[in-house]
């Protein structure tokens, strides 16, 4: 596999969780995925003043929010000189446990997974518009951008595996990027969520079967990552085009 590396991540900005460049794949054609032009992060409501310093000095000029109405109020990250796009993603997996709960159930490990798989679901269709606005900003803003949700794991995950997808990253490879997010995230203590600690162990990790659901959705339902690509994502062969010229590099 070609994966970039990734030695310096927890350097770069040590106040966040997740930060990382998703430059270094290979993708179509042998080429490699541009660095400095898209990242990817947790929520990026507690940078110290270095680190903001920091951000502001890596030319980014676009921060694109996966989050809810109420997370973004919550942990507000308001950085001079970036303009955000919100893009809102509602969370549901931590209410639905909560309600589970409160009907006297508590999930089982099991049933975390499941839920979580469910979730992924709902971002590959309830959640296509939000993703194609994504790639839709992606071309039409082409300077370099960071992402992000709360934990920058599930909706931004879920957004990175699409996006090396559609520079024709490997899947193993998109995979291993994917799960990088257990080696990087750290829970923060500005994040309210509570459950059991077995199901909150799952809902704060990344596994393959979530990635997994979402793939097998995307199979299922539009005949695999190709159409999807084309149809709900607007990713036509010009745009397709466009995206690769704009991030890809001769490797």
């Amino acid at each position: 596999m070609t994966t970039p590396s990734h030695a310096d991540l927890p350097r770069l900005l040590p106040s966040a969780s997740n930060f990382r460049d998703l430059g270094g794949h290979i993708g179509h054609d042998g080429q490699r995925v541009r660095h400095g032009r898209v990242y990817r992060s947790d929520h990026l409501g507690g940078l110290t003043p270095a680190d903001l310093q920091t951000l502001q000095g890596m030319g980014l000029t676009h921060r694109i929010d996966f989050r809810g109405a109420a997370e973004s109020a919550a942990l507000p990250c308001e950085v001079a000189g970036i303009t955000t796009l919100p893009l809102s993603i509602e969370p549901t997996v931590v209410q639905r446990v909560q309600a589970l709960i409160g009907e006297g159930t508590v999930p089982t490990e099991a049933q975390a997974v499941a839920l979580m798989c469910d979730t992924y679901r709902g971002f590959v269709r309830e959640g296509a518009p939000v993703y194609a606005r994504f790639f839709r900003h992606l071309i039409e803003q082409p300077t370099p951008v960071v992402f992000h949700c709360t934990a920058g794991k599930d909706r931004t995950g879920y957004a990175a595996a699409l996006l090396l997808g559609a520079l024709g990253v490997a899947h193993d490879d998109i995979v291993q990027d994917y799960l990088l997010t257990n080696q990087y995230f750290r829970r923060s203590p500005l994040v309210q969520a509570r459950g059991p600690a077995h199901v909150m162990d799952v809902l704060w990790s990344v596994q393959p079967a979530f990635l997994d659901a979402a793939f097998a959705a995307i199979d299922e339902d539009f005949g695999g990552l190709a159409r999807y690509l084309e149809g709900p994502m607007g990713l036509g062969p010009h745009e397709q085009t466009q995206l690769r010229a704009l991030l890809l590099e001769e490797a």
